[in-house]
């Protein structure tokens, strides 16, 4: 829960930054779009992530246990394991490393039965006139027109070609502009950029 406040802090501080923020410059847009995802298979163990940790022929010493806040895991045994920032494969070969003082030639396998840690940080946010401001779960592939969409559209006093995407890059933030009336209405789909978790699209009102 605690872990879950500090997200909601850091999102509306940086919602709230990002309200009077102009079109970073070409430089940066450049880079954040050239941003990607990072490969998908490697994936990184974090706090709430649950583990299934199996010992071939020595079913006693393996567990599902979950990964606690302050990163680690009990293991028969072993242990505490530090599991946050490994990938299931890493925090096997370390619990085999470790077993071997004590079995012979131990075989270990993990396998992540809960993916929790990523519940917050890999989600993207559309904001301001949309029908139904909204988070989502990220996925590879899905690009700006798919979350306005998914907010079911904008709201009659959008200002549909002053949109704008914030891009998290290191300890900046990229403002990448989005001409969501070219992509609705024209069908030209030039700035329907692909997506990354953390992204948020937000389109202002019109000024009367």
């Amino acid at each position: 829960m605690a872990r879950m406040v500090i997200g909601l802090v850091v999102l509306f501080s940086l919602l709230a930054g990002c309200a009077s923020q102009p079109a970073s410059s070409p430089q940066q847009i450049e880079a954040a779009l050239n941003k990607n995802a990072g490969p998908v298979d490697q994936y990184i163990l974090g706090p709430n992530d649950v583990v299934q940790v199996s010992v071939w022929r020595n079913p006693d010493l393996s567990v599902s246990v979950p990964v606690r806040p302050d990163g680690r895991i009990s293991v028969p045994l072993v242990g505490d394991v530090v599991a946050a920032g490994l990938t299931p494969e890493e925090l096997a070969d370390d619990v085999q490393d470790k077993l071997e003082q004590y079995i012979r030639q131990p075989q270990v396998s993990v396998v992540v039965t809960g993916m929790n840690s990523h519940e917050f940080t890999d989600r993207v946010r559309v904001t301001g006139a949309v029908q139904s401001p909204m988070t989502m779960p990220f996925r590879d592939g899905m690009t700006v027109m798919d979350v306005v969409l998914s907010a079911g559209g904008a709201n009659p006093f959008a200002d549909l070609n002053d949109a704008m995407l914030y891009r998290p890059m290191g300890k900046e933030v990229v403002a990448i502009p989005v001409k969501l009336d070219d992509i609705l209405t024209r069908g030209d789909i030039a700035t329907n950029y692909r997506l990354l978790p953390g992204d948020i699209l937000t389109v202002p009102e019109r000024s009367f």
